[in-house]
């Protein structure tokens, strides 16, 4: 008789999903021990999940002022059966123009979209996986800048069975992407026989909150056509700008002004409402494509994850409301960029830093100095990780399960919660800082004494060991839990 996986496909038995890494780990510690204000002060604080709550109150004022947007008001029930009964997997044509004329507003009206190439998808992870399935086959990569979002390792690769294959970047020019190590990345991928079929690039970047600059775009949808491979851009948090310096560009205005010589069949986009309106249980995933053909094959694909025609009808109001939407992307820039300034202010009074960025739902935060000399390893920022997540309660989402290859770099979302749980989280790390401060000063003082008396030799080997190890920082009777909270 034959093992319970020998039932299951290769997909079902494997461990593709990616579920087992560090970024959902610390995931799990949360769901095991919620941090709650009022209930549960000493539980672990979910700064590992990218999600904007800063601005939901509008969203819900429009609401309460529009109940014809809903079919199961009095209201709007008159539309009920036409909506109900609605399952064109082409979307309603009102959604669809509502979604091209948002997408054209959130792009500061520097590009135009044309409706009949929206294409809807399951949020962006039901986007992606789309684009992978229409652009490449299995055992073909895409190239992708480090460090990069962990979840398309899932989206992309799982059931598409593509590869995506790292163009490494580092901190030295705050991890931008240089046209020699893309050239690299493609190069290494030619000489192990694997066919590069496109880039993948996120623009604002998760997980560094930056901006890809105009003349990068032109560099990759130049490299693009010549290589004859897609771009695809995911531009999820176009709409979580936050400061205009520098200016974000979108590939679109890039493909309309700057590149007129570059292949537009090649260049795609991924978008969704789940981030700059905090509506990721809405399920709304937008593939815009240039290529009529991808149009087509992603519309048909469509079928399995559509989104809700109730949900459809709703966002078809509240996004042609052009007023609406231009008040609702000027307060929540101003409330995102007050929530960074706070949490990055909060960092540095204990002088930590982060990449400077300004977009996101998120800071890169450096810990690097934290690691110690000797154990800038990516298994030293794991460890360092564990006692973040399991003694001072952050779930923060450690650099290497983003790939980035500079151990020490971690994602810290800060837009998901209150001020005053914010608040919480700061008194926690700034604690934890604190404490590594005073314990190194210490081991130095040890380290000093062993050099000075030769009776104390294992004193400096004991401070130094003590210093270079993160679990060292902290006891499992600490009582710094406690005092955070």
């Amino acid at each position: 008789m034959g093992s319970k996986t020998e039932l299951l496909s290769r997909i079902a038995a494997g461990d593709g999903h990616g579920e087992n890494s560090s970024y959902f780990e610390g995931w799990k510690a949360y769901d095991k021990n919620p941090f709650d204000l009022r209930n549960n002060r000493g539980g672990v604080i979910q700064m590992g999940l990218a999600e904007n709550q800063l601005s939901l109150d509008l969203i819900e004022e429009w609401s309460k002022a529009h109940p014809e947007a809903s079919i199961c008001t009095a209201e709007g029930v008159s539309q009920f059966r036409r909506i109900a009964n609605f399952q064109d997997y082409h979307g309603l044509p009102e959604f669809r123009q509502a979604m091209a004329q948002f997408m054209g507003q959130v792009r500061g009206w520097k590009a135009t979209f044309d409706p009949d190439r929206i294409v809807m998808a399951g949020g962006a992870t039901g986007a992606q996986e789309t684009l992978a399935f229409c652009l490449a086959n299995p055992g073909e990569a895409f190239l992708v800048p480090t460090p990069y979002y962990p979840g398309f390792d899932r989206d992309c690769c799982w059931r598409s069975g593509i590869k995506l294959l790292p163009i490494e970047c580092h901190s030295s020019n705050d991890f931008r992407l240089t046209k020699e190590a893309l050239a690299s990345a493609y190069e290494s991928a030619q000489s192990k026989g694997i066919r590069v079929k496109g880039i993948l690039i996120t623009n604002p970047s998760n997980p560094l909150g930056t901006l890809t600059d105009r003349a990068t775009l032109v560099m990759l949808a130049s490299f693009a056509t010549e290589h004859r491979i897609h771009l695809i851009c995911d531009e999820i948090y176009a709409g979580s700008v936050f400061a205009n310096k520098p200016e974000y560009v979108s590939i679109a205005e890039v493909m309309e002004h700057d590149a007129p010589g570059c292949d537009r069949d090649l260049v795609h986009i991924a978008y969704s409402l789940s981030k700059d309106f905090g509506l990721p249980g809405f399920r709304v995933g937008i593939v815009y494509s240039y290529n009529d053909a991808v149009v087509d094959c992603a519309r048909k694909m469509s079928s399995f994850g559509l989104v809700s025609s109730q949900t459809q009808h709703f966002l078809a109001r509240m996004l042609s409301d052009e007023p609406f939407m231009a008040r609702f992307l000027r307060e929540s820039a101003s409330r995102l960029a007050a929530r960074h300034e706070r949490f990055t202010e909060g960092l540095r009074e204990v002088g930590i830093g982060c990449l400077r960025s300004n977009a996101g739902l998120f800071s890169w935060m450096d810990l690097r100095g934290m690691l110690g000399n000797k154990k800038s390893t990516a298994e030293a920022e794991l460890e360092l990780w564990r006692v973040i997540v399991h003694e001072v309660k952050l779930n923060v989402s450690p650099g290497t399960s983003f790939h980035c290859g500079e151990p020490g770099w971690f994602r810290v979302c800060h837009a998901n919660m209150d001020d005053e749980t914010m608040e919480v989280a700061l008194d926690r790390i700034r604690l934890f800082v604190r404490r590594h401060q005073q314990q190194k000063a210490k081991a130095q003082r040890w380290a000093a004494k062993g050099q000075l008396r030769l009776s104390l030799p294992r004193h400096g080997a004991m401070a130094s060991q003590y210093l270079n190890s993160p679990m060292g920082l902290l006891s499992p009777q600490s009582p710094l839990v406690h005092a955070a909270s």
